[in-house]
Parts: C-alpha cells; structure tokens; sequence
C-alpha cells in the first residue's frame, strides 16, 4: 500500500510540474469568472482535480483578459491582487443605474447635453491622478460581513457608510463621442442582458435572476420616453488595481454636468509579463 500510494504521488507530482502556472483566457461579457475559469479548463485539458483560481474579477457585463492561477500557484494569489489593469471603456452619456452599468435599474434624462470633444477630453484629463471613487452599491465589497450588493438588495443602505476606493488613473486616452440612436442602445443593451445564463440559485444571483424582469421593464420606459439620440464617450484607462470603471465612469459624467453609466467595459491588459527560462517568467505589477 505504501509503495502505491508513492507511486501515485510521484505520478501527480510529475503531473503538476508539466502544467502551467497561469492562464490567460478572454473572459466574456454574460460570463461570471468562474463560468470563464472552467471553460479555460476544457480549453487547457486541466483536470478536475487540479485547483484553479482567477486573480483580479471581471463584473458579467465586463469582458476581457483574466488572469487563472494553476495548481500550487493558487496558494500565492494575493501576490497577484495589485497589478494595474488597462481597459476601453464606453460611457454612455444622460443615462445611469443603481448599478453603474447595463445591469441596472435606469434613470436617463429626456433632454440629455450634447458634449463637444473638447469638453470629454479635458473632463478625462482632470481626472487623472490620485482619486478617491465610492464603492458601487452592487460589488463584493464586504462591510460587517457582509457583500455591499446585500445590504443595496435588503434596502439597508442608510445603515451604513459606503467605503471608498482609493486609487490612482495613470492615463486617461480620449478616444472618440460618437452619437447613438435610442432603439440602437436597447437593442444592444438587451443583448447583453441575455447573454448572462438564467440563474435560479438566489446564493448566486444579485437579486432573483439578477433582476432581470425589473432591469428590461426599466429599459422599455427608456425606449419610450428617451431622447432619439444619445452619446457615447469613449477612452482607454491605465488605473491601479481594484478601480471600479463603473464609479469612474459615473464620476466623469458627473464632470461633464450629466449622469452616465458603463456601456461596456473591455479589460486589455494584467501587469506585464516578462518571461525568463523556460516555463518560467516574472509578473510586474506596473506597466
């Protein structure tokens, strides 16, 4: 018995040290990151037995690269917690959500500003630097044990006081305004929303089946009541990690004298890697 059981060591142990130690794989929007870490199983043939964990969430209407940690490297995962991350995001101007993105229950104005390019451009310059952002009501930040979307979904809120992220935007890149009809918005706003698959665990879900039924009703009175047309600013951020697009965006449309929200969010860029010998390499947290 002894002999089987060092043998059966030797052999995982064989195993283990031809897997890699880590994964990159795009995440995708609907995707949770842990549907997109099992899917980069299959892709990657890594057995069920083997441990994987991501570094860094992706929110399910973001997409973009997430960093998976393989086997023994999932016991150093908080080495992987503070790299900066780039991402393109849109921004969807005169409209918000309680939850800063598509996955929300809607506010918009009927009469939204028109934006000129100079306005966008200088209103993302003066945000670069050192900045505080409060949390989104609907995150895994944990306050007195429990997640902040919780005590949003309990309406508890005015119990509590919203923590705020402190960070840093390295660069802001103006992108482009480009102007979008409102039946263009809802019919790709609905797309997204069903791209998440129905979810009947409430351990699972924010909400009963993340408030679908609310979110697409608050979308129709949005496609009855709108302006014809809408603005969407777009720009490439370099920000230190934990920073939240979603409150950045709210917080640059704030700037601009308006409300908004995070059409999409796309995640380009975890650190740098620089690889050495072999299967071996070096992550650096700054670019």
């Amino acid at each position: 018995m002894a002999a089987v059981f060092l043998y059966l060591k030797h052999a995982i142990n064989a195993v283990m040290s031809t897997l890699p130690r880590y994964i990159i794989t795009e995440k995708q929007v609907g995707e949770t990151p842990l549907v997109a870490l099992e899917r980069a199983r299959q892709e990657h043939d890594i057995a069920p037995e083997v441990p994987l964990a991501y570094a860094g969430r992706l929110d399910p209407m973001a997409s973009g690269r997430l960093l998976i940690l393989v086997g023994d490297e999932c016991k150093k995962q908080e080495r992987y917690h503070a790299f900066d991350k780039e991402y393109e995001v849109e921004l969807l101007l005169g409209v918000s959500s309680d939850t800063g993105d598509v996955l929300g229950l809607t506010q918009f104005e009927t009469t939204p500003p028109q934006i000129s390019e100079m306005q966008a451009a200088s209103a993302l310059n003066a945000t670069q630097g050192a900045i505080s952002l409060p949390y989104p009501h609907f995150s895994s930040k944990t306050i007195q044990g429990k997640p902040l979307h919780m005590w949003t979904l309990e309406g508890r809120l005015n119990e509590i006081e919203i923590p705020m992220k402190h960070s840093t935007i390295y660069q802001l890149k103006y992108q482009g305004v480009r102007t979008v009809s409102r039946t263009e918005i809802v019919n790709t706003v609905l797309t997204k929303i069903e791209t998440i698959p129905e979810v009947t665990d409430p351990r699972k879900a924010l909400g009963e089946d993340f408030r679908r039924s609310a979110v697409r009703a608050g979308w129709a009175v949005f496609n009855e009541e709108g302006a014809p047309d809408y603005q969407l600013l777009s720009f490439t951020c370099i920000a230190s990690s934990g920073t939240y697009m979603r409150s950045l965006g709210e917080h640059i449309a704030t700037r601009l004298g308006t409300r908004g929200l995070a059409y999409s969010i796309h995640r380009t860029k975890i650190g740098r890697y620089m690889p050495l010998m072999g299967r071996y390499g070096l992550w650096i947290r700054r670019f």
